[in-house]
């Protein structure tokens, strides 16, 4: 009932940037925080950044310095500034959401299908 779908991936030279984008659909009352995970080849998937609905935010020590996260929450999308891209940035990254669908406390935790960034010559 609720979806994520991101986009902005593709391919980029190391020292490039990219901005990813996810935006959100379906029965929303209220989404909570928003984050951006990665998962690279044969490793585990980690956090990357999260920001609450009042907008505060967290970074990964791997990326701290380099990226930026933001959200729109007329659009209900969330976004993820990546400057000065490294090769060990490869990854597909995901899209997280805690949702509520309605007014009760309910909270859905909601996953995007990923969108892989790549970082080569």
């Amino acid at each position: 009932q609720v979806q994520l779908v991101e986009s902005g991936g593709g391919l980029v030279q190391p020292g490039g940037s990219l901005r990813l984008s996810c935006a959100a659909s379906g029965r929303i009352f209220r989404i909570n925080t928003m984050a951006w995970y990665r998962q690279a080849p044969g490793k585990e998937r980690e956090l990357v950044a999260s920001i609450t609905d009042g907008v505060s935010t967290n970074v990964g020590d791997s990326v701290k310095g380099r990226i930026t996260i933001s959200r729109d929450n007329t659009k209900n999308a969330v976004y993820l500034q990546m400057n000065s891209l490294k090769p060990e940035d490869t990854a597909v990254y995901y899209c997280n959401a805690a949702v509520r669908p309605t007014i009760s406390l309910t909270v859905l935790d909601v996953w995007g299908r990923g969108t892989l960034v790549t970082v080569s010559e």
